[in-house]
């Protein structure tokens, strides 16, 4: 069963046959839960979480020219600062117990998921045989 369902999700990453596509809008859930639970792991491996935020950072950059006065010279492009938006990854303290009551609930809720999975994958092969 695990297999059947892997199998159409890998079949995903593509855009695909209508069929791929049936089952890719139908299967959405599981693949975001199989993400969660995959984060949930690596926190408990390593025993913090990550967390990401966005800092703005300043930047030198070229502005355009003021416009032109009428009886002066046109004014050259001039430095000025800007910000650009940067993501950074950073370590956060977690609850390791919480975060393994986490990882079961997902677990949980994934068995639950896959059986619907399987019940929706045969019913787009059925309606979009390939």
């Amino acid at each position: 069963m695990k297999r059947l369902v892997f199998l159409a999700l890998a079949t995903l990453t593509a855009c695909g046959t209508p069929q791929e596509q049936c089952i890719n809008r139908n299967t959405r859930d599981l693949r975001t839960v199989d993400r969660l639970i995959t984060e949930a792991k690596g926190n408990l491996d390593r025993g913090y979480a990550y967390e990401t935020i966005t800092v703005y950072e300043d930047y030198w950059t070229t502005c355009p020219a003021p416009p032109p006065v009428e009886g002066q010279p046109p004014q050259p492009p001039r430095m000025c600062l800007d910000e650009r938006p940067v993501t950074e990854r950073r370590p956060k303290a977690i609850d390791l117990n919480e975060e393994a009551r986490k990882l079961a609930s997902l677990q949980d809720k994934r068995k639950d998921l896959a059986r619907k999975a399987e019940a929706v994958i045969a019913q787009c092969k059925a309606e979009y045989p390939e």
